[in-house]
């Protein structure tokens, strides 16, 4: 993401970089923008100053800063447009979150117009391979070409992966130490963030909810369901859900739809956005990948869900991400558009595949007519093969962290 992040500090006065806690922002800024003053708001003393005087506080700093945590103390973007209004210059500030500051209840100022946000996500494996990460990049080219290659690999690879997740610190540690790096993860996360943004009373129940969003990660989104099990008022799991995306740790996956298309099922589907978390409260292990396949399906949906969001931020970031389904239960776990371009991509756990696979790009094709650009079916073998449908390819996961 640093090319973004470059490409924005020359034309815009304020460059937020967002994403959860631990992903690598405060690492990245400081590396990437040494001359910056660097200011954060972990500093209990510095933020104290802040939430005090935030006009004050923010007349002092030097152009070219970098505020770290910036959602701790969400009343200083007032005082930093009028900063920045009176003097407009790019690259004025540079902040970083570990909260969506566009969907915070208590935002002093959106800051339209002078900020630019650029994401950033827990590792993709391209990343941790050290790869261009250009899967994407090909398929929405068109460029895919058969190659045949043999088997996918090690078994165990691929689980191997997805239990391992994308924040750096645990990747550097034995399993059952990363394993208690994510519970401590999620605990603080409730103590102290889950707090800050929303004032809870039961942060335990915000914790439950995040377990049984855990076991349902793929699935499309019941909250009636969920707040019988939890015994909560939909009202409750419904501001709950919200914390749980203000933190980047779920994501709602809008359905496709158009006008057109009056039997599709129009229910958003939940997905835990990293794979090792998930993994954890779950209690998968990599042994599980044989004996709970079911289970490991679905969060292998997510891992790819979430690869190619991430590849997204820099491969084409107008791209926006659905999920179809009609009330006849076709679905393709992936949709993405620009404008009326529309790709589909399906996910299997399968080391080969057959055209009834493909049945669910087909059908999102139908419905799409000439904007139907092309269908990716995802799958644990070696080659890449084009289907019966010479717009549909299927390509082997590996690919992701391979290209």
């Amino acid at each position: 993401m640093r090319p973004a992040l470059a490409t924005a500090l020359t034309d815009t006065p304020v460059v937020a970089l967002l994403g959860p806690r631990q992903c690598g922002k405060s690492t990245l800024v400081k590396t990437f923008a040494p001359e910056f003053t660097y200011i954060s708001l972990d500093d209990e003393a510095v933020l104290a100053t802040a939430r005090h005087d935030p006009t004050g506080f923010v007349a002092g700093l030097p152009h070219q800063t970098i505020i770290d945590e910036v959602q701790r103390a969400p009343g200083i973007l007032r005082a930093i447009k009028l900063v920045v209004d009176q003097k407009r210059r790019p690259g004025h500030f540079l902040l970083t979150g570990s909260a969506n500051l566009l969907l915070l209840p208590q935002l002093g100022d959106s800051l339209a117009g002078r900020m630019e946000i650029v994401g950033l996500h827990p590792l993709t494996e391209s990343e941790k391979e050290r790869t261009a990460g250009g899967l994407l990049k090909t398929f929405l080219a068109g460029a895919l070409r058969p190659e045949i290659r043999g088997t996918g690999g090690d078994g165990l690879e691929l689980p191997a992966r997805i239990v391992a997740g994308g924040y750096p610190e645990p990747l550097s540690r034995a399993p059952e130490r990363a394993r208690l790096w994510y519970r401590n993860y999620v605990r603080a996360l409730m103590e102290r963030d889950v707090q800050e943004l929303a004032r809870v009373s039961d942060v335990g129940a915000v914790a439950r909810l995040l377990e049984l969003l855990t076991l349902r990660t793929g699935e499309l989104l019941n909250v009636t369901n969920i707040s019988k099990d939890l015994g909560l008022q939909r009202d409750t799991i419904d501001k709950y859900l919200g914390i749980l995306e203000k933190l980047f740790l779920v994501r709602r996956l809008p359905a496709w739809h158009r006008n057109e298309a009056t039997r599709l099922v129009k229910a958003p589907k939940i997905h835990l956005v990293d794979s090792g978390l998930a993994a954890v409260l779950s209690s998968l292990s990599v042994e599980d990948w044989a004996l709970r396949r079911d289970r490991f399906g679905h969060l292998l949906e997510s891992f790819v869900v979430q690869q190619v969001i991430a590849q997204a931020g820099w491969t084409n970031p107008d791209l926006r991400c659905w999920h179809y389904r009609d009330k006849d239960q076709v679905e393709v776990d992936l949709v993405l558009t620009i404008g009326r371009k529309t790709w589909g991509i399906e996910v299997k756990s399968s080391a080969s595949v057959n055209e009834s696979d493909g049945h669910g790009l087909r059908r999102l094709a139908e419905q799409c007519g000439r904007d139907f650009q092309g269908g990716m079916l995802v799958y644990t073998g070696g080659s890449v093969l084009p289907m019966e449908d010479k717009r549909i390819w299927a390509v082997p996961i590996r690919d992701f962290w391979s290209l």
